[in-house]
């Protein structure tokens, strides 16, 4: 799939927060997912982790820091650190992970 809308892909997945791989490179994964304006519990990875906001913004706790992804931005979340989705947090992520 080479070339990829991801507001689009976002649109038609059944479920906000539910993600959808769209794409790999080398040992990475591509996802993409809507996000709704709930939050989203705590979780950690044993792998850093590319938060990037296509629109909207995402609300992010991490270590008990609160941050503001906006749309266009990035946010890479290193191995091993706790975060959560804020309540508040809309549009479209892509994620790229492992």
């Amino acid at each position: 799939m080479p070339f990829i809308d991801f507001a689009k892909q976002a649109m038609a997945l059944p479920a906000a927060w539910s993600s959808s791989v769209v794409g790999e490179v080398g040992p990475a994964r591509i996802k993409v997912l809507r996000m709704d304006r709930r939050p989203y519990p705590e979780e950690s990875h044993a792998y850093n982790e590319a938060l990037i906001v296509i629109d909207g913004k995402l609300e992010l706790d991490l270590e008990g820091e609160a941050l503001t992804i906006a749309s266009g931005e990035m946010y890479v979340v290193a191995a091993g650190t706790p975060h959560r989705v804020r309540e508040g947090s809309y549009g479209t992520l892509v994620i790229v992970d492992l």
